[in-house]
């Protein structure tokens, strides 16, 4: 790119070009925020999640994170209607419901790549998933089909499709009467699937060991051991990173399909993980990290039965974390839920 395009490219633009590696909410975020400061959208525009997400072809979800990081750097505001004004003083303006075009939020014709053109489904799976693996410690959920259609803006159909999926995936489960219901989640679910993944991971990975690339395994070596190095970048994402290297990335040669899909049905122990650092935080020295690297290890050097004996021993440890992390979220406050997770008392 020449130089002078580079200084003429747009936040949003650059945004764009930059779309595979920035979250959704982001590139939204960063075309709100040019089109608030460039004067395109007003002070008095009323922004709401609904007609955003439209323009922006994608689930309520990301337009609502960037709202509220845009209203939290003080560059929007709540006021007494729904939604937001595109101003910090809401006192200053009287709110218009003009509809806004993708000029005026500097989405061009050649700019198409922000807007998520994957089946409605595929958009709102993994916020679905997310919403119905927090509530799962927290008791039993009805997940109310209509209120999922209504709240994503989609058709029942497509709500129907992304229960169906969180089923095969046994994060919830349907009764007697159609009602689709999740959790709870009791320690003994839990203590069911490490034993599944116990019997069937350390055999999967003898198989598959001798099949992932040298390169391959440098690289999760070198990520592990940048969080050993660096506890600072120790968090609940980067902690989820390296568990889909050692449980998923490591196991993928693996030809028994059945057994496979047993592995992959049994993650009920990554939930109560993931929630417990996104609560908590990554405790300090924390265990897994050097159980992962010694499975790797072994991997480099070949020693294919050791390596599966580390991952063993690493999962029967994993339980027993696992078991107390959940206690401890068992005490703490249900956080917020969307509406069509309706508590079951």
């Amino acid at each position: 790119m020449d130089v002078r395009e580079e200084r003429v490219l747009s936040t949003p633009a650059r945004s764009r070009q930059e779309g595979s590696r920035a979250p959704r909410y982001a590139l939204i975020q960063d075309s709100l925020r040019e089109a608030i400061e460039s004067g395109r959208v007003p002070p008095n525009q009323v922004l709401l999640e609904g007609p955003i997400a439209r323009l922006f072809g994608t689930s309520r979800g990301p337009v609502r994170k960037a709202l509220e990081l845009l209203h939290q750097q003080g560059l929007i505001s709540r006021f007494e209607g729904r939604g937001f004004l595109a101003t910090p003083d809401p006192g200053a303006v009287e709110p218009a419901r003009e509809a806004l075009t993708p000029e005026r939020l500097g989405l061009g014709i050649d700019e198409s790549p922000v807007v998520d053109t994957r089946p409605a489904a595929e958009r709102i799976h993994a916020e679905v998933e997310e919403a119905v693996a927090t509530c799962l410690a927290f008791g039993h959920f009805r997940i109310v089909e209509t209120s999922l259609s209504d709240y994503y803006g989609v058709s029942r159909t497509v709500a129907r499709e992304v229960l169906g999926r969180l089923r095969s995936q046994r994060l919830i489960e349907k009764d007697r009467h159609s009602h689709w219901l999740a959790g709870p989640l009791t320690a003994q679910a839990v203590a069911e699937d490490y034993e599944i993944r116990v019997l069937l991971e350390p055999a999967a990975l003898k198989a598959s060991g001798p099949l992932i690339e040298r390169e391959e395994l440098e690289l999760m070596r070198d990520r592990v051991q940048r969080l050993i190095d660096h506890p600072e970048q120790q968090a609940a994402a980067t902690i989820a990173r390296l568990e889909r290297d050692l449980h998923q990335g490591c196991l993928r040669h693996y030809r028994n399909r059945k057994a496979g899909e047993m592995i992959a049905q049994s993650q009920l122990p990554v939930i109560v993980n993931r929630m417990f650092f996104q609560t908590l935080g990554v405790p300090r020295d924390e265990p897994l990290l050097m159980e992962h690297k010694l499975v790797i290890d072994h991997l480099l050097f070949g020693a294919f039965d050791a390596a599966a004996s580390s991952l063993q021993s690493h999962l029967q440890a994993a339980a027993e974390r696992t078991r107390r992390r959940l206690k401890v979220l068992s005490v703490f406050p249900e956080p917020d839920l969307p509406p069509y997770l309706q508590r079951i008392v």
